[in-house]
C-alpha cells in the first residue's frame, strides 16, 4: 500500500504526479538536484531531500541517493516519472529489493518490454508487424561483432539504427549507404551506452513517409487491461515529439479495434502492471510495431482530455494493489484534444536557452489546460531536457481544439528566455496541419526553414 512516495523526477511531470498524490491522501518526498530547490513540486511538497550536484548523473541517476531518500523518510513507493530512471529494469529491481514499490511494471516485464529487441519478437505472437527489413539475425551480428565489416550486410538502404533500449527518439541514426553504415553503428554504440548505459542496437528499414501512432494502456498486472483509443504523434523534429493529438485522423474504429486488443492481449499474457504505451508507425495502411514505452507519457494528458480518466492516479491505484476498475466497455471517448510541447529554446537555432523568466502568464478559458513547473522568477537551469510546460487544449471537434490551442498560444507569455510558442503557432496555422493532409514524421522537418524567422 502507498502511503508516502518519492518523486524520482523534477519539472511538469513531478508537480503532476504531486498533484494526483495529494488527491489520494498520499504523502509525498521530493528528490531534487542543488539547483531545483525552488521547483514548484519542491515547494509543495510534505518533504524534501537534496540528492546531489546539478548533473544528471550525481542526482537524478543517482540510484543509491534516491533510494537512500525512500529509506530515511519512511516511504513506501517510489514513482520515477518519464525521462532518467523511468525505464531503467535495474533502478525497478533496485527499489523492489530494497522492500519499496516501484510504481510501473515490474522489473522482469520491464526489462522484457523496454528492450526493442524482444519487445518486437512478443508483438509478432500476437500478430503485429515490425518495420519491414527488420532482421533478428543481422541484429545479433552486430551487437555480437564489436568491429564488423559491413560489407558483409546485406540489406535495402535507408535504414535507421536505434538504441534496443532507447526511447524518446534518443540514440537514432538514419543511414542511407552502405559505405556510412560502420561509422553509424559505432556512432549508435557509443551514444547507447553514454545515454542508457548499454550498447545494445538494432537495424531496420527505414520508412519514408510514416505516421507515428500510439496506443495507450491500463493493465493491474493481475489479468484485467484497457486500452484508451490511439494519439498521433507525426509532428516531430529529429524524432523527438513536438505536438500531439488524439483521436488520430483517419483511424477506423476497426484499426481502433485491431490495435488495441492486441496491446491488451500482450499485457495480459506478460502480467504487465501500471500505465504504458505502444507506438507503431503506420504508412499505406499498415501498423508496423516499434516500441513500447513502460512508463507514464509527456502527452498523457491528451488523453485524459477525452476520456476522463486521471492516468496518473490510475497508476498509483494499480502500484497500491487495488485492480483496475474500468472495464473496456466503459471508455467513452468524447472530442479531440492537441498538446503543444513548450520548450526553452531558440525558435531559430533550435538550441536550448537557459535564464530567468522575467514575466510570466498562462492561457486559459474553456477547453485549455496548462501543465507547467514554471513561475516569475524561476531560473530555468541549463542542466536538464529544454520542456518547460505543456499547452492542451480540447474541443468537441478537431477544428475547435486547433483554434482554440492558437488562441492559447497567442495568450502564453513566458519573457526573459527564448521558447518554441511561435513555432508552435506556425505548425497550428500551416494549412497542412489544418486539413490534417500530408502529415507524417517527416513533415516538420520538410517546413523547417518556411518556420524560421
Amino acid at each position: 500500500m502507498l502511503n508516502k512516495i518519492v518523486i524520482a523526477n523534477r519539472g511538469e511531470i513531478a508537480l503532476r504526479i504531486l498533484r494526483s498524490c495529494k488527491e489520494l491522501g498520499i504523502k509525498t518526498v521530493a528528490v531534487h538536484s542543488t539547483i531545483d530547490r525552488d521547483l514548484k513540486h519542491v515547494l509543495l511538497s510534505d518533504e524534501t531531500v537534496c540528492i546531489g550536484l546539478p548533473s544528471i548523473v550525481d542526482s537524478y541517476l543517482n540510484i543509491p541517493a534516491i533510494i537512500s531518500a525512500a529509506e530515511i523518510t519512511g516511504a513506501t513507493g517510489i514513482h520515477p516519472g518519464y525521462g532518467f530512471l523511468s525505464e531503467n529494469a535495474d533502478f525497478a529491481e533496485q527499489v523492489e529489493r530494497s522492500g519499496f514499490i516501484f510504481i510501473g511494471p515490474n522489473s522482469e516485464t520491464m526489462r522484457l518490454m523496454s528492450n526493442k529487441i524482444s519487445a518486437i519478437s512478443i508483438m509478432k505472437k500476437v500478430g503485429i508487424k515490425s518495420v519491414p527489413g527488420q532482421d533478428l539475425k543481422i541484429n545479433e551480428k552486430i551487437n555480437n561483432i564489436p568491429y564488423m565489416n559491413s560489407n558483409h550486410i546485406n540489406i535495402n538502404y535507408p535504414v535507421i539504427i536505434k538504441s534496443a533500449y532507447g526511447a524518446g527518439g534518443l540514440g537514432m541514426c538514419v543511414v542511407r549507404k552502405k559505405n556510412d553504415l560502420q561509422n553509424a553503428i559505432k556512432l549508435a554504440k557509443s551514444e547507447s551506452k553514454k545515454i542508457f548505459n548499454n550498447d545494445s542496437i538494432y537495424i531496420e528499414r527505414y520508412l519514408e513517409n510514416p505516421r507515428h501512432i500510439e496506443v495507450q494502456i491500463l493493465s493491474d498486472g493481475k489479468g484485467n487491461a484497457i486500452y484508451l483509443t490511439e494519439r498521433d504523434c507525426s509532428i516531430q523534429r529529429r524524432h523527438q515529439k513536438v505536438i500531439e493529438e488524439t483521436p488520430a485522423s483517419g483511424i477506423t474504429p476497426e484499426m481502433r479495434m485491431f490495435l488495441g486488443e492486441r496491446c491488451v492481449q500482450v499485457c495480459c499474457e506478460i502480467g504487465y502492471r501500471g500505465v504504458g504505451t505502444f507506438e507503431f508507425l503506420y504508412e499505406n495502411d499498415d501498423f508496423y510495431f516499434i516500441e513500447m514505452n513502460t512508463r507514464i507519457q509527456v502527452e498523457h494528458p491528451i488523453t485524459e482530455m477525452i476520456t476522463g480518466i486521471d492516468l496518473v492516479q490510475k497508476q498509483l491505484e494499480i502500484s497500491s494493489g487495488y485492480p483496475l476498475n474500468i472495464t473496456q466497455n466503459e471508455i467513452n471517448t468524447m472530442g479531440h484534444s492537441i498538446e503543444c510541447r513548450i520548450n526553452a529554446e531558440d525558435s531559430q537555432t533550435y538550441t536550448p536557452s537557459s535564464g530567468r523568466i522575467t514575466r510570466f502568464h498562462p492561457p486559459g478559458g474553456l477547453g485549455i489546460r496548462w501543465e507547467s513547473h514554471i513561475y516569475s522568477g524561476y531560473l530555468v537551469p541549463s542542466y536538464y531536457d529544454s520542456l518547460i510546460g505543456k499547452l492542451i487544449s480540447f474541443g468537441k471537434t478537431r477544428e475547435i481544439a486547433i483554434i482554440r490551442m492558437k488562441n492559447a498560444l497567442l495568450e502564453l507569455i513566458i519573457e526573459g528566455i527564448k521558447t518554441n510558442i511561435e513555432l508552435h503557432l506556425k505548425i497550428i496555422t500551416d494549412e497542412s496541419f489544418i486539413k490534417g493532409k500530408n502529415i507524417n514524421v517527416h513533415y516538420l522537418e520538410k517546413k523547417i526553414n518556411m518556420y524560421k524567422m
